[in-house]
């Protein structure tokens, strides 16, 4: 599949969404990626990762991890994929964190796995959480890249589909300044 088919899909499953919503950076956009949306289908998600893992840096690779809530499914599907352990972290108190009992043992190679990235910012955590135990962040995966290639991990990066939608800081944001469309939140993060 190549990018326009990629975007066809994600159109016809109801992926892409417009109105005013609030990402999980903080920063506003009239355009959300729901991915949920595509993750629902596993023929789907098992395609699109399976291109995913043909873009894998290295194939070295140990275990995937992934921040919860949005990577734990495309996480799980890469690591099946390339038959390697799955965990994710998940936030405590606010910080990203290993619970549940899952651990990195020193030296082990990791691929960190997400759905989106806008700023990176949940990834970025991942990857501290990844360096904090000892492991070894060998590079990220992700479905849809919304910088457009801007967001730097310092580690080599793949996405499947890489575009630009517009976002804004709330002081900024042209939607809020009109006022007639009320922000919505509809990511995961601050879920209990």
């Amino acid at each position: 599949m190549d990018q326009k088919e990629i975007f066809n899909l994600f159109q016809e499953l109801g992926v892409l969404k417009e109105g005013h919503f609030l990402l999980t950076s903080g920063r506003h956009s009239n355009k959300y990626m729901q991915m949920a949306q595509l993750l629902q289908y596993p023929k789907h998600t098992e395609k699109l990762c399976r291109i995913l893992t043909e873009k894998v840096p290295e194939k070295e690779i140990d275990s995937v991890v992934s921040p919860a809530v949005g990577g734990i499914i495309v996480g799980y599907e890469m690591s099946r994929i390339l038959g390697v352990r799955n965990i994710f972290c998940e936030r405590e108190n606010g910080k990203m964190t290993l619970r549940r009992g899952f651990q990195i043992r020193p030296g082990e190679k990791v691929l960190v796995v997400e759905d989106v990235v806008t700023t990176g910012g949940s990834v970025k955590e991942v990857i501290e959480v990844v360096k904090e135990n000892g492991g070894e962040v060998i590079g990220v995966c992700v479905l849809v890249d919304r910088s457009n290639g801007k967001v730097d991990f310092g580690v080599p990066f793949q996405s499947l589909i890489s575009i630009e939608l517009e976002s804004y800081d709330q002081e900024s944001c042209p939607i809020c300044k009109e006022g007639n469309i009320p922000v919505i939140k509809p990511g995961s993060r601050g879920l209990r």
